[in-house]
């Protein structure tokens, strides 16, 4: 909550104007294709399919010519591992930079530059130039890429559709990528075994102009940026910041890399599965994807039943189990008709899960750093995979894909076990909008921007009956502002006025110290009104804003007698 006690609360926002923002109660039931009635969104969606299904073409072609160019099976799992490293590593830069920068531009620039890489492999198998790491190395930069589009689209949802319809624009895009993934493996298969990977490649080059000439033709509606934009170090740092004291969002991420890390195990070995277990050639490695890919699309549109039916927590747990028995069955099986039904059983958990993880990020955060939080989640996730990937290709090298997959099983279940300790929040939409109350005050010293520290007390008077319910609230506020970027935050009791409270904070500048109130939002209201409601002394509560100075040198001293320098910064915390 912002310093200004006159900031409006939270209570008085008209239901009628939350609705119409798509914040307020919605129908218990609502179709799943909603966001497809807004244009933009739907050209996107179609776009991304076709995109889609020419990335999983490219993807059998990489991972069944590793099967051919290279003996070791840990090469074949670190195709996928390849693919998953980028985000990982990456993602946070790409957040704070989708964050920052116009999104549309930054998913165009992405797009350009896996279609260069894309033309690049198409053309390097053609003259016979792959080798394993080559090979490794085009993936590597494909996923490069990737990393920097995911935020700006993901974040970009929000841009495209009401904030009521997140959660059915993420199931969405899942099932625009699970529906090519039915169907452009098998086909992909096909192509492979037809016409070989440079056929794979080149179809995947072709599948990103349509995405690329919907985003040019694209016009969001600009934001006017009031503050300047933050540097890239800085961006990154506040976001790590905000997750670290979210902790809704934490235990996503925490659940997100044990999910990663234990789901990609089919995914990755999959390639062996075909060859080795079913005993069959990419063709069958194709259909045994569609499987996977088909069932996921059956749990995207179950989706929305089960939400209403079970809560998150449970709905992750369920679908954590049913991933482990699915890895179970296919270790266990040597017929392709008992594996593809577990593989529609892993594809179904799969975007369950992930689509879950997904929208509770997306109504966890607030605009300004949505794009960070959905970037560490998926560094999270990517990581978990990434990770999973080189473990479960280790595990293979050393004991086979049958153990492998009963081994990573065990390990899904140990993540299922995670929420005992660290729950999802309910999937709720909070009004994340800022609060838009606080106003810079006038200060009679001359400041820039980048002038600092700046120092804020606050005083409150508390009676010792309402002494723990202060505290409680404090304790929550203390969450807040460290959260949106206060240093050092301290509560002060004075020794010789029991009921003299003083809540104490800096900001490392002045523009800072702006940026920071300016984050809060209505969900977070709620606090600053317990917080007055409290507080039993003179309204508005005592704000004091100062500014550090050094003492002892020359040009201090001329300073402060100029009246520059010196003086704190006082002010009642009224908008001017």
């Amino acid at each position: 909550m912002p310093d200004d006690p006159n900031a409006q609360p939270i209570a008085d926002v008209a239901a009628a104007d939350l609705v119409a923002d798509g914040l307020g109660p919605v129908p218990e039931r609502v179709s799943p294709f909603v966001p497809l009635r807004q244009p933009v969104f739907r050209a996107v969606w179609f776009a991304s399919l076709a995109s889609n299904f020419g990335g999983l073409v490219q993807a059998v072609g990489a991972s069944w010519m590793m099967t051919s160019i290279a003996a070791s099976p840990d090469m074949v799992a670190l195709v996928q591992a390849s693919t998953t490293l980028p985000v990982m590593l990456f993602s946070l830069a790409a957040g704070a930079i989708s964050d920052n920068y116009d999104r549309r531009s930054i998913m165009l620039t992405a797009q350009g530059f896996m279609l260069t890489v894309s033309v690049m492999l198409a053309l390097s198998a053609w003259f016979g130039l792959i080798t394993p790491w080559l090979l490794l190395t085009f993936t590597f930069l494909i996923g490069c890429g990737t990393a920097l589009n995911n935020p700006a689209w993901q974040s970009s949802v929000g841009d495209m559709v009401p904030r009521r319809d997140v959660p059915a624009a993420v199931t969405l895009n899942s099932v625009a990528f699970n529906i090519a993934r039915s169907v452009g493996p098998a086909i992909g298969g096909a192509i492979v075994a037809a016409a070989g990977a440079v056929a794979a490649f080149t179809i995947n080059a072709f599948s990103y102009i349509a995405l690329i000439v919907v985003l040019a033709r694209w016009q969001p509606p600009r934001v006017e940026r009031l503050l300047p934009r933050e540097t890239l170090w800085i961006a990154m740092s506040a976001g790590v910041r905000y997750i670290a004291m979210s902790p809704n969002i934490r235990s996503v991420i925490l659940r997100s890399f044990a999910f990663g890390f234990g789901g990609i195990v089919v995914l990755a070995l999959l390639p062996l599965i075909a060859r080795d277990l079913v005993h069959g050639g990419p063709l069958t490695f194709g259909v045994l994807l569609g499987a996977f890919g088909a069932g996921a699309v059956a749990g995207a549109f179950m989706s929305a039943r089960l939400r209403r039916m079970l809560s998150t927590e449970a709905l992750v747990r369920l679908t954590f189990a049913g991933y482990a028995a699915a890895a179970a069955i296919i270790a266990l099986s040597t017929s392709m008709w008992l594996t593809m039904p577990a593989l529609c059983v892993a594809g179904a958990s799969w975007v369950l899960t992930l689509s879950t993880f997904n929208a509770t990020v997306q109504l966890s955060a607030p605009r300004w750093v949505v794009g960070r939080a959905l970037a560490l989640y998926q560094m999270a996730a990517f990581g978990g995979m990434a990770t999973g990937s080189w473990a479960w290709g280790q595990a293979t090298l050393h004991l086979g894909p049958e153990k492998a997959l009963l081994i990573s099983a065990i390990a899904l279940l140990v993540g299922a076990a995670i929420g005992l300790r660290y729950k999802l929040p309910p999937l709720e939409e909070l009004n994340l909008d800022p609060l838009s109350s606080w106003r810079e005050p006038k200060v009679a010293v001359d400041i820039e921007p980048r002038s600092g520290p700046v120092i804020v007390t606050i005083e409150y008077i508390i009676r010792e009956e309402d002494v723990v319910a202060f505290l409680n609230a404090m304790a929550e506020r203390r969450r807040i502002r460290r959260r949106d970027g206060a240093r050092h935050w301290t509560l002060l009791r004075d020794l010789t006025d029991p009921m003299l409270w003083m809540e104490r904070y800096d900001s490392p500048t002045w523009v800072e110290y702006v940026r920071q109130n300016q984050r809060v939002t209505q969900a977070d209201a709620e606090i600053g009104e317990r917080v007055r409601a409290l507080h039993s002394g003179p309204n508005p509560p005592v704000v004091h804003r100062m500014i550090e100075r050094q003492t002892g040198s020359l040009p201090s001293v001329q300073a402060a007698a100029a009246g520059t320098l010196s003086d704190p910064l006082v002010d009642p915390l009224r908008a001017p």
